[in-house]
């Protein structure tokens, strides 16, 4: 099960399914079926202070995990984790990239999904590793979504 926590005053209308399959893709691709996450978007004060507590950096960042991997004895799933998203910072790296704030959301969450997976990029080749792959599932997420737009009867 994957649940999606919101706690922001941004008003932006946020494509949840995306989300949802960029996590279950993510999981997919490792043969994960049974586990469930928890994704919270959140702003900039809020994952400031998570990353000042858990991390010692005083500033806000985009992404974190937090890996529990443990059953829960409701579900028989292995609960992996949960993942926090500044919606403030991906709002403004989404401009970066020149992407969508749904694209930029699942292409972070994509990378947290890895991280519970335990996927890092301390070194080089964790780094190459890790991005290749979040590439790959980017890709493919954002392709599959265009091909369902493109069958969407048109008025």
């Amino acid at each position: 099960m994957i649940t999606i926590q919101t706690e922001h005053t941004l008003s932006y209308e946020i494509n949840y399914q995306i989300l949802q399959d960029a996590i279950a893709m993510t999981l997919s691709a490792h043969e994960k079926t049974k586990h469930d996450v928890t994704l919270r978007l959140t702003d900039d004060d809020e994952i400031h202070q998570l990353n000042y507590k858990f991390r010692k950096q005083d500033k806000p960042t985009d992404v974190l995990s937090f890996n529990y991997n443990f059953i829960d004895p409701e579900t028989g799933h292995d609960y992996l984790g949960d993942i926090i998203i500044s919606l403030e910072t991906a709002i403004r790296q989404a401009e970066e990239h020149d992407f969508t704030i749904d694209q930029e959301l699942a292409f972070l969450v994509i990378h947290g999904t890895l991280h519970l997976l335990g996927y890092d990029h301390q070194t080089p080749n964790q780094k190459k590793t890790m991005f290749q792959l979040q590439k790959e599932i980017f890709n493919k997420l954002i392709a599959l979504f265009e091909e369902e737009k493109n069958e969407t009867p048109q008025l």
